[in-house]
């Protein structure tokens, strides 16, 4: 049975983010395929388009590799962030349907109640969810694509520290919810803006070291025929 590249893609991309394969780094499709248990066709369609992504660069005598963003381009997505998610909360005000109000109050009630009990460990993955859905319910999906690729890559080049008040960081999300509810475009693009100028300030540029990765080699190795991989 043929592995769909999509498959492929999501767990190379996932071991990038990761930081198993380091920045410059070779990728041959023989050991991808042998990696991930498929051929070397997923694996081709998968490089060709994480190097449309900025993930992966093709060059001369050494095929496919790694991309090594410069401090300046990853800044740069930070600041299209801050740019594109006040947009996408705005449209979300305009277009969002009921089904995207119930999980975006969802997960902010489930976000304020961890935050308050201090269970800090299930908050980014929640973040995550509540900005998927948020760009989801902005009704574009070439803008939800463009936020998609953007957390990929700044959660790939920055580590995150927790907020210092996580309350008052779900307390936010509550307010981004209650003028999408309202119908309040101007409000959802000025509490979403002022959300991400708080939420960049505590991102850090990643430098890991040799021991982190060999760690994550070690703790990475999920082949790509299992149900696990979210695309």
């Amino acid at each position: 049975m043929r592995i769909p590249a999509h498959s492929v893609c999501t767990a190379i991309r996932d071991d990038i983010v990761a930081g198993v394969y380091e920045r410059g780094s070779r990728l041959t499709e023989e050991l991808l395929a042998r990696r991930y248990g498929v051929s070397r066709v997923p694996v081709r369609e998968a490089l060709r388009t994480l190097e449309a992504e900025g993930f992966v660069v093709t060059r001369r005598h050494a095929g496919a590799c790694v991309a090594e963003p410069t401090e300046q381009e990853a800044a740069d997505l930070l600041e299209m962030r801050m740019l594109l998610e006040p947009l996408g909360a705005s449209r979300a005000a305009q277009r969002r349907t009921e089904a995207h109000l119930k999980v975006l109050r969802g997960l902010v009630r489930l976000g304020q109640e961890r935050a308050r009990r201090g269970n800090s460990d299930d908050l980014r993955s929640l973040g995550g969810w509540f900005h998927e859905t948020l760009a989801q319910a902005s009704g574009s999906p070439a803008l939800t694509s463009m936020l998609t690729q953007l957390r990929h890559k700044i959660a790939w080049m920055y580590a995150v520290e927790a907020p210092a008040d996580p309350v008052e960081s779900w307390t936010e999300h509550g307010a981004i919810v209650d003028a999408v509810a309202r119908g309040d475009s101007e409000r959802a693009r000025a509490v979403t803006a002022l959300h991400n100028e708080r939420a960049s300030a505590v991102h850090r540029l990643r430098f890991a070291s040799g021991a982190d990765r060999a760690e994550r080699v070690r703790n990475s190795q999920h082949p790509v025929n299992t149900p696990s991989l979210r695309h």
